[in-house]
């Protein structure tokens, strides 16, 4: 995924120091959850070596900022205490902010699986872009977008339990082929019981979906079915024709069969 330079995008603009109180974080932004020990591990590079990389923000509010990119240096600078941080004001609308943030946090690639998904669907429905047009903007393949979208059927719990155990997005892409939602989270729980690697993981919801698989009936072909039906009744018409009385009932009101009744009347003979 090509990075993404927000100054080359926006324009560069010259580096201010801002108090943090006039500071507020981006309502858009797609990450839900901060590592806490990566925040405190960056808070402790700040406290040793300052703000290297300033953060980018945005007019708000009549002297407030919104951070375009850069929350977690803000977050991480507010706990070493600082009470300015060094910025990048850019002009860009509310939009287009939103857009720039939820694009820089994908191209960080430290995000969970779950946040990149939501991440990249929220591009899609709040700008109305296609899966094309969103693989454009973050410079990767549309399938890669397809098979992102794909991780968001999973349900909340699914969600916790692939991330409590540090299960890979190809797990989770296997466990997707299970469409029933009880037997996904049965086979999800199977897989981190006997810590499945990803092909064993593959091999065992390949058992599941056999399993599930509707067992095939078997169907006469119409054409021959009629060809059958036609020599009963040239028959029966062939014994009508030599006066023996023939009656054919046909019932198809079973799924499962044909059941055909062929009753043949009493024929009197005479005796000489």
């Amino acid at each position: 995924m090509q990075e993404l330079n927000i100054e080359e995008v926006c324009g560069v603009r010259t580096v201010v120091d801002i108090p943090i109180e006039n500071i507020v974080p981006n309502p858009r932004q797609p990450r839900r959850d901060f590592d806490r020990e990566r925040l405190r591990a960056l808070r402790d590079s700040i406290m040793r070596y300052g703000i290297l990389q300033p953060i980018s923000v945005r007019h708000g509010e009549p002297g407030m900022y919104e951070i375009v990119a850069g929350e977690r240096r803000y977050r991480a600078a507010c706990d070493a205490g600082f009470l300015c941080v060094p910025a990048i004001i850019i002009d860009t609308d509310e939009e287009e902010s939103a857009e720039l943030a939820i694009i820089e946090n994908l191209q960080r690639q430290d995000l969970n699986i779950f946040e990149q998904a939501s991440a990249i669907s929220s591009l899609l429905s709040i700008y109305r872009m296609t899966q094309d047009e969103a693989a454009e903007k973050l410079s990767v393949s549309q399938s890669y977008v397809a098979n992102k979208l794909r991780l968001l059927r999973f349900t909340d719990e699914e969600r916790a339990l692939i991330l409590d155990n540090s299960l890979t997005e190809r797990h989770a892409r296997a466990l997707l082929r299970i469409k029933d939602e009880k037997e996904r989270l049965s086979a999800l729980r199977h897989v981190i019981s006997y810590a499945l690697n990803v092909a064993s993981t593959e091999r065992y919801v390949e058992s599941v979906c056999q399993k599930a698989a509707p067992k095939p009936r078997h169907r006469f072909a119409i054409k021959n079915l009629r060809l059958f039906y036609n020599s009963v009744e040239h028959a029966a018409e062939l014994m009508r024709g030599s006066g023996v009385p023939v009656v054919i009932d046909r019932d198809e009101s079973s799924s499962e069969r044909v059941t055909i009744t062929i009753t043949i009347g009493n024929v009197s003979r005479e005796t000489s």
